[in-house]
């Protein structure tokens, strides 16, 4: 069994991918209770939380939403009409199309028609694998995710129908790069593009989205307290690098999505991002205590969310390339589960 497919936003703005790794999860918290062993393909319904540990995922259990988890199932659904008992296993392509044809509607049925298409979350089926199809196997479970920008799953905290879906990270977080793009979350001692120094509520007394004018003039002032707090003193601008932050577009408000990054990057290279190693972070100051639940989304954000770049820089000295869409793979399988199908 393994997880194939990415949904990123809704019907119109497709972004789909295979995940060509498997996660590793750190597991669940300190005192909460082991996933709770179920067959996923005929037990989980909607609402199910479902986390594992092994490459192989053959400890695939279920688990509190509260906890640390890599897939909630958003919907079950049964595609036998139009995949008989004759059709092929669906290659990457047909994964694609039976996500989008299937989990997208669910998905968004699940969360009230407010899935942010910039948001934390993706949608994706649980395949059943080549022998479970094999055996006439067609009815599937859907879900929602977050993916990093490998493809790699992230864990989630609290149901999706409850959480703010916008793409944020805690503070302390540093995002790596890949292709010129901003890549997964690594230590800030490896080469990064952004150091996460803060989050701003852009809802707290806004009842109306704010303009991109207005949401420019509250990140300036915000990120720039933040950086001042979060540095201790002048190391930022002293290493040459610049607070950035991030806009949220009207279809994210709609959404509920109203937090939005403050962060520190190093000025781009024309239209190429910039690496840089290490942390602006007082070594003074007390440890980072990450938010409840923790903010570890990674996804590849659209344009529509503002460039990755926005400071008191010229506007040709603080923008970058927005990130390319995903790669689509075929995913790879999961023998022992392969194995326990029938």
């Amino acid at each position: 069994m393994v997880l194939v497919g990415a949904f990123v936003g809704a019907l119109l703005l497709l972004g789909l991918s295979s995940f060509t790794t498997l996660p590793f999860s750190s597991g669940p918290l300190g005192g909460v209770t082991p996933p709770e062993r179920i067959d996923p393909f005929e037990a989980a319904q909607a609402g199910d939380c479902l986390n594992w540990d092994r490459a192989d995922l053959a400890d695939i259990g279920k688990v509190e939403c509260s906890a640390s988890h890599l897939f909630e199932v958003s919907g079950v659904v049964d595609i036998s009409s139009e995949y008989g008992p004759q059709a092929p296993f669906p290659d990457a392509t047909t994964w694609q199309t039976i996500n989008a044809d299937h989990c997208a509607s669910e998905s968004l049925k699940y969360l009230s028609n407010k899935l942010d298409p910039f948001g934390k979350y993706t949608v994706g089926p649980l395949n059943p694998g080549e022998k479970r199809w094999a055996a006439g196997k067609r009815t599937l479970r859907c879900g929602l995710q977050v993916a990093a920008p490998s493809g790699r799953l992230l864990p989630a905290y609290g149901s999706a129908r409850t959480q703010d879906q916008s793409d944020v990270h805690d503070p302390g977080v540093c995002l790596g790069i890949q292709d010129n793009s901003i890549g997964d979350p690594v230590s800030c001692e490896e080469p990064h593009t952004f150091e996460i120094i803060g989050v701003v509520d852009l809802g707290a007394g806004n009842t109306r989205f704010p303009t991109e004018d207005e949401q420019e003039s509250l990140m300036t002032e915000r990120c720039d307290a933040i950086a001042n707090e979060y540095s201790g003193g002048k190391v930022i601008k002293e290493r040459g690098l610049l607070v950035t932050w991030d806009y949220r577009a009207q279809e994210s408000w709609d959404a509920g999505s109203k937090l939005a990054n403050c962060k520190v990057g190093a000025l781009p290279n024309g239209t190429l991002l910039t690496a840089w190693t290490g942390s602006v972070h007082n070594p003074d100051a007390p440890p980072l205590a990450p938010s409840n639940p923790p903010q570890t989304s990674a996804v590849q954000q659209a344009e529509a969310t503002g460039a990755p770049m926005h400071s008191e820089a010229p506007a040709s000295e603080s923008s970058a390339p927005s990130s390319p869409a995903p790669s689509s793979s075929t995913p790879p399988s999961s023998k022992e589960n392969e194995e326990e199908g029938g």
